[in-house]
């Protein structure tokens, strides 16, 4: 069911919904972007608090808002549903059952979805994006309040920029979320990592000798927001996905200054260009990890158009070791591309990517485990899917299993594993991210088979019976449970 307003028109009328419903507070007092506001976030954040608009922070000429998906709740509204589940039934029930299995099917059910809601973006003339227009020497980032999250960071990031860039040949548009270093009052660093398409556009452009043109969006509707962080594969536009869960077409307007367009009811939007071969260190930077990321050579985006709507509002989120504020855009992934991922691989009943494992780290996995060393062959698909190929630790339970239930998946990863038989070591690629990698951008995997094991995989032994009450018993004492007294 949708969630009342929804589809938000931008930014500021998600936030009216979430005051309604009593998800957001405003924080009146003067705040610090440099630590205080990351600080207050933070706490905020592992007390399942409220979506917070800081209407006065110190640095900068508009309120910051900030951890808007931090529950699973807040991230359910901003996609318009009661259930993150809601999303993942209506791709699954589209999709079936005659498209066909693997990544052909993936690609073709996400299609096949996109074609049946026919909702491309619409372009429209004139945005509430550009009411206000800065060309030239009247571009200042510090109109911004960017923030600085933690100590060690080597400066001002913003960290919900939604860069959209074009590929030099093709024309096809990608639209990513990256961080962005301020580097002056008009550059920043453009982290965008070796696995992303926009780092693609940009190796076209600098092998052709030319600028690569960039617009970034910031504080855009919050399904906007999210379908920049979607994992789709690269012929899948996200302004068509975006238009999907929002039932409505999403409103594009051209750039001012780039051959680009931009969401038009965008806060702020920054319009420029990578020159080609330029580089500046960028970092370190407090990352999700929970570590500071190293500084790397990353290219610089010069800043030519800044526009933005009269009385901006500054979307931004903190980063830090889990819970933090991506739990709800992580969760929302993992529970909206599940009918894809069994489309892809069909032995999978359920899975979970535990938000301590970064959304990337960890996989649970559920099959109907058929046949000997099924556990295997579903530990390497997963390595050949998509970005699921950058999953280190995967656990294969049993259906009866509850992937969610993490007691219950450490009770089967514990107990039903001879560890000399039933892990699967291996190599491959990991997250641009990953500290623990010996070498950078690769490094060791492992699998775990905490299914029961058959004879035909050599445990002779007899696998032996789980305890569980009789439903007889079960129902009487839920039957008589006020007479005994205990509560």
């Amino acid at each position: 069911m949708a969630a009342r307003g929804f589809p938000y028109t931008d930014l500021k009328d998600f936030l009216a919904a979430l005051e309604r419903a009593g998800e957001l507070k405003r924080v009146s007092v003067p705040v610090d972007p440099t630590l205080e506001i990351s600080e207050v976030v933070t706490r905020t954040v592992r007390a399942g608090g409220p979506a917070l608009l800081f209407e006065r922070p110190t640095r900068g000429e508009m309120p910051v808002a900030i951890n808007l998906f931090g529950t699973e709740r807040r991230m359910a509204m901003a996609l318009g549903v009661d259930s993150l589940d809601e999303i993942g039934a209506r791709i699954g029930a589209l999709i079936k059952p005659e498209l066909p299995v693997g990544w052909s099917g993936i690609r073709e059910g996400l299609g096949k979805v996109m074609q049946l809601k026919s909702v491309p973006p619409r372009k429209v003339k004139t945005a509430p994006c550009q009411q206000v227009v800065y060309k030239g020497a009247d571009v200042d980032l510090n109109r911004l309040p960017g923030l600085r999250v933690w100590p060690g960071d080597g400066g001002i990031f913003h960290n919900y920029g939604l860069t959209h860039t074009r590929h030099p040949e093709t024309g096809k548009r990608n639209l990513g979320l990256y961080r962005l270093q301020q580097h002056s009052h008009n550059t920043l660093g453009m982290h965008w990592q070796i696995h992303k398409d926009s780092t693609a556009h940009h190796a076209v452009a600098e092998r052709r000798g030319e600028r690569l043109p960039v617009a970034v969006a910031i504080g855009c509707d919050p399904v906007v927001s999210y379908a920049a962080s979607a994992p789709l594969p690269s012929d899948i536009d996200e302004y068509l996905f975006a238009g999907f869960l929002r039932g409505e077409r999403v409103e594009m307007v051209d750039c001012l200054t780039v051959p680009l367009q931009v969401p038009a009811h965008a806060q702020i939007v920054l319009e420029g260009y990578l020159e080609p071969g330029e580089r500046l260190p960028e970092g370190p930077f407090g990352d999700h990890t929970g570590f500071y990321t190293p500084v790397e050579p990353f290219p610089v985006l010069h800043i030519e158009c800044m526009t933005m709507q009269r009385d901006p509002l500054y979307h931004s989120i903190i980063t830090s070791k889990p819970p933090q504020e991506d739990h709800g855009l992580g969760k929302a992934t993992e529970r909206i591309f599940q009918p894809l991922l069994k489309l892809l691989i069909p032995d999978i009943v359920d899975y979970d990517l535990p938000a301590a494992g970064v959304f990337h780290n960890c996989a649970i996995v559920s099959i109907r485990k058929r046949y000997p060393k099924h556990a295997q062959k579903v530990m390497n698909a997963i390595w050949g899917a998509h970005l699921m190929s950058l999953t280190k630790l995967i656990v294969i339970v049993d259906e009866d299993c509850d992937v969610h239930d993490y007691n219950e998946v450490a009770f089967r990863a514990f107990g039903n594993v001879d560890y000399s038989r039933d892990l699967l070591l291996t190599e491959g690629p990991v997250d641009h991210l990953d500290h623990a990698s010996y070498q950078q951008f690769w490094g060791g995997k492992v699998g775990i088979d905490a299914t029961r094991k058959l004879p035909t995989e050599g445990y002779t032994r007899g696998w032996p019976e789980e305890m569980t009450m009789s439903p007889e018993v079960t129902a009487l004492v839920d039957k008589r449970w006020k007479e005994y007294g205990i509560q």
